[in-house]
């Protein structure tokens, strides 16, 4: 039996389509459960639908709090008993009952050589602050923001030409590469939270 992962999106999905390539190709050994999205709008939502994988919509304004909508987002992850909780471009900062319920089971990727540039629009702090490099990391998550073991990064080097965009394509390629091997290699064994480099 293929181990179950949930994939959270709230934007185009790029990843999340990576993932699912992976998948259908049979690299990544796993069963895509559900895509759950934040966004009524998120392209990633069209992308697991298209895919035939259960789509979630779970918006936080239809919730009387923060904490009741992170509660029920608890409850419909959990149906699905995942191996992995996947963040592929989710864009809200998941509090610390959510990482203790699936303790040492979530992953995330940000567009940055981490603890390098935490936090949001990486691609033009990069650029502003004249780095050579930049990249992507795979990592764990925790309960402080952009904090968990490493799991694996991609180096990139910034040219003279460019801009945040062109920037943030070049990282974004290297993303749909290292975050379904870093998947991999965990739902096979390879690594875990307490040992989290990739081989």
């Amino acid at each position: 039996m293929l181990p179950p992962i949930v994939i959270l999106a709230s934007g185009s999905g790029s990843n999340l389509q990576s993932i699912i390539d992976h998948v259908n190709g049979g690299q990544v050994k796993a069963k895509i459960m559900a895509v759950i999205s934040d966004n009524p709008d998120a392209k990633a939502l069209e992308r697991a639908q298209a895919a035939g994988i259960e789509s979630v919509l779970v918006r936080q304004s239809d919730y009387p709090s923060r904490e009741k909508w992170e509660f029920d987002l608890i409850k419909k992850i959990s149906k699905y008993k995942p191996a992995l909780v996947v963040l592929a471009g989710f864009m809200r900062i998941l509090g610390e009952r959510f990482v203790t319920h699936f303790d040492k089971r979530i992953m995330n990727i940000h567009p940055s050589l981490l603890p390098a540039y935490r936090g949001l629009n990486t691609h033009q702090r990069v650029i502003d602050a004249g780095e050579t490099e930049h990249g992507a990391t795979v990592h764990f998550v925790t309960s402080k923001l952009d904090n968990g073991p490493i799991i694996l990064q991609k180096r990139v080097k910034v040219r003279p030409e460019d801009n945040a965009e062109k920037l943030a394509r070049r990282v974004l390629e290297q993303e749909h590469i290292i975050y379904p091997e870093a998947i991999r290699q965990f739902l096979e064994g390879h690594i875990s939270f307490e040992n989290p480099t990739c081989r």
